[in-house]
């Protein structure tokens, strides 16, 4: 075997510009391939990290998935009744604080109460319609990001003020209020509050920060009319990808709508799986050109050979052995050219991730970028195959004929 070794090196070394063509080719798939996949999949997590954490993963909200049944249809054995009002029902979770504790019993994450409501702001003579949500401070940091989003003040500012309200950043430039002012807000029963803008928020979402203000839970009560209202729980889970399976136990055990990220974004999410695929075609096919170069390359390498494969076969080297010597040679070159692959996918990326670029739509200054070493792996599986295959057949086809018939082919 290390005579095979010694003679597989000797003829990688002696060649040395074929052997740094095969090199190069063999680079310049990996290292491409690597890049590409690095920037797609970081503009995908990119995305997903946009649209997830604008919001908490699960909402719970005091609705049910279907009507409750009608008394009459518990008491009689009928097919159905027409024209009966649905009995009418106190808004709000029952007994919100026991659901909570239940749920933390076992929820790999964290949940915060909250009181949803629609109400119309009004400043300076313009009105518009915004979703006004009363939270926890203390509770809201561990399920959503909004005190990381917060411009101009703290999520804790809500304390510091009669009535505070934090407004989007788009929802007060549209009113024309800005931090420090007073503004009126009427809710669906024609309840008129003053409150004060205390802090701004961007959460990158423009619907949110257009149509978007939260206040404390005390005032949002106030706000809806009802004191000690709780109509929505925000729940945040450790594992994003389990949220829709959490989402459905939570609705089993408690018996009220509970919204994922998925679900409520599933128009989205049809179209990130056509994005998905178009990301992994398009690495496809540069590793599978790639891997063609190689082919040829590391081919024509070998073909070049066939003088040194009637030499070896007139000294007794069998077939075997033959294709053995110009396989290691191919892997030699194959391995070579994956480890520069790598240092250049990885100085590309580099590159990449320096280019700066403003966008008035986007809070993003450079190109997202996902390091990880998986796309490495696949670049230099795909890569060596390819270099093990060119070494093989092509020295495979010349170790079948015999050591006269090459030479004089040669001559």
């Amino acid at each position: 075997m290390k005579l095979v070794l010694d003679i597989a090196w000797t003829h990688v070394v002696s060649r040395m510009r074929q052997t740094l063509v095969g090199m190069l080719g063999v680079a310049m798939g990996v290292g491409f391939s690597v890049m590409m996949a690095s920037l797609m999949e970081g503009s995908q997590r990119d995305f997903v990290t946009q649209l997830v954490d604008s919001l908490p993963h699960i909402t719970m909200s005091d609705e049910r998935r279907s009507p409750p049944r009608q008394p009459a249809e518990d008491a009689y054995d009928v097919v159905a009744f027409s024209g009966l009002r649905t009995p009418v029902i106190r808004p709000g979770i029952k007994n919100p604080f026991a659901i909570m504790s239940s749920l933390e019993g076992w929820l790999d994450g964290a949940v915060a109460p909250s009181v949803q409501s629609r109400a119309v702001i009004r400043y300076a003579g313009r009105d518009t319609a915004a979703s006004v949500t009363g939270v926890d401070p203390k509770r809201e940091r561990e399920v959503s990001k909004l005190a990381t989003q917060i411009r101009g003040g703290t999520l804790d500012s809500l304390y510091k003020s009669s009535n505070a309200i934090i407004l989007g950043d788009k929802l007060a430039a549209k009113i024309g209020a800005r931090i420090g002012n007073t503004i009126a807000v009427v809710s669906g029963r024609g309840e008129v509050l003053s409150c004060t803008v205390v802090a701004l928020f961007h959460s990158g979402v423009s619907q949110n920060d257009e149509t978007q203000a939260f206040t404390l839970i005390k005032t949002a009560q106030i706000l809806a009319g009802q004191t000690g209202l709780i109509n929505a729980m925000r729940i945040r889970v450790a594992n994003i990808m389990q949220a829709m399976t959490v989402a459905n136990r939570i609705e089993a055990q408690t018996g009220y709508k509970s919204v994922s990220w998925q679900e409520a974004n599933e128009d989205l999410l049809s179209a990130f799986e056509i994005r998905n695929f178009i990301m992994y075609t398009v690495v496809g096919a540069i590793l599978l050109v790639a891997s063609f170069g190689t082919y040829n390359i590391i081919s024509t390498i070998t073909h070049e050979k066939t003088r040194d494969i009637a030499i070896l076969k007139s000294l007794g080297f069998t077939e075997k052995t033959v294709r053995r010597i110009f396989l290691i040679e191919a892997l030699l070159i194959g391995v070579a050219g994956t480890l520069a692959g790598w240092a250049l996918g990885y100085t590309l990326c580099l590159l990449l991730g320096m280019i700066e670029f403003k966008s008035p739509f986007m809070d993003a200054t450079h190109l997202p970028l996902y390091f990880t070493p998986n796309h490495y792996l696949l670049a230099a599986g795909v890569a060596l195959t390819a270099s093990a295959v060119a070494g093989y057949l092509p020295a495979r086809k010349a170790a079948r004929m015999h050591p006269v018939e090459i030479i004089r082919g040669a001559s």
